[in-house]
């Protein structure tokens, strides 16, 4: 590999999210240097989804840095916590006083802070970008949203203003402060992405559980919500999921184990707001309700447990305790009356849902 400084910008870290973000910056006519701890993905990335691109890659740290054009632009998507602060500690013997560094992983705003602050003393300028859109997003087109050095945005304002996507002729990208800024912004907006789950949630449990409408109706409702003041991507989607069938012509939806994780992002959000004594109530108590059912769940298997049958709680926040829920089902039992007892005029009870959701 030739080591002419040619790269705008390097990306450390091929996962999808890195690889995507490689490509979209070809595409835009940005000369890319790729680079894992793995070097093998290095050559396996360059041969198969880079083949015929404009990308190059590194094999070394040194060689990584060799390649770029000054100032030194790197990108790190890597884990969040001690591996962002591992690969920088690796990068920093290559790279000069005025380099770039950009943290786009998920971190905790106050690491960006203190990396801000370390680097900052070095010479260096710490970028902590929020990226949102996940895998497609990052090759189609994010929402961006760096914070840290100002001084590094006009080295980098065209590289991400350009990558991202776009609503009309504007950007879904601009600076949003200093220090941690970037990370910040990134939690509150998951924090409240949490919360508008979490409506959709409760939503569709009362659609299916007390209006008692099927996987179609339910599309069509969010399908004309979409049309709408709710008009989101998430109510979009949630349309289509909710007709989406198996190959047997079956809903899909039902037959989907009810869990998720979460990132900790949320959990983040909640503990700035009480910080900065801020009322953030939905997004809060979307969290707190996970830990609340663990200490409960946590309390029956103590406890002599009774025999029964009951509805988990639908919920983000809750689902990934599969376990617990259904421990505490066999405690807390749920309503047993019928639809068609909760609900006396379908049309209306859909228009109340519609509008606190709101």
């Amino acid at each position: 590999m030739s080591n002419e400084a040619v790269a705008d910008i390097a990306v450390v870290g091929l996962a999808v999210m890195g690889q995507n973000l490689i490509l979209n910056m070809n595409d835009k006519g940005f000369v890319v240097c790729a680079f894992n701890r793995t070097v093998s993905k290095v050559d396996d990335f360059l041969a198969n989804e880079a083949k015929g691109t404009k990308i190059v890659g590194a094999h070394s740290l040194e060689e990584m840095a060799k390649k770029l054009k000054r100032p030194r632009r790197v990108l790190l998507l890597v884990k969040a916590g001690s591996a962002v602060d591992s690969m920088i500690e690796k990068m920093l013997p290559y790279l000069e006083k005025g380099d770039i560094i950009i943290d786009a992983g998920n971190s905790e705003y106050t690491d960006t802070n203190r990396r801000f602050k370390e680097l900052g003393e070095k010479g260096f300028l710490f970028v902590g970008s929020g990226i949102s859109g996940g895998e497609e997003g990052a090759r189609h087109g994010p929402s961006m949203m760096p914070g840290g050095a100002q001084e590094a945005w006009p080295h980098i304002k065209d590289i991400f203003q350009k990558v991202s996507a776009k609503v009309g002729s504007d950007s879904c990208c601009d600076w949003v402060g200093e220090a941690g800024a970037g990370h910040f912004v990134k939690m509150v907006h998951n924090g409240i992405e949490y919360g508008d789950m979490q409506l959709i949630g409760e939503a569709y449990n009362l659609l299916k559980d007390a209006v008692g409408l099927n996987y179609d109706e339910m599309s069509v409702v969010f399908d004309d919500w979409n049309k709408g003041e709710l008009d989101s991507y998430l109510i979009q989607i949630t349309a289509e999921i909710l007709r989406f069938k198996d190959d047997r012509g079956q809903p899909l939806v039902p037959q989907i184990r009810d869990t998720a994780g979460q990132k900790g992002t949320g959990k983040w959000t909640g503990i700035a707001a009480l910080t900065y004594g801020i009322p953030v109530t939905l997004i809060g108590a979307c969290v707190l309700q996970c830990f609340i059912l663990k200490l409960f769940a946590e309390y029956l298997c103590r406890s002599r447990q009774r025999q029964g049958e009951g509805e988990a709680v639908f919920a983000r926040c809750l689902s990934s305790l599969k376990s617990d829920r259904i421990t505490a089902s066999n405690v807390l039992m749920g309503p047993r009356t019928k639809p068609e007892e909760y609900v006396k005029d379908k049309k209306e009870f859909i228009e109340h849902i519609r509008r606190v959701s709101h």
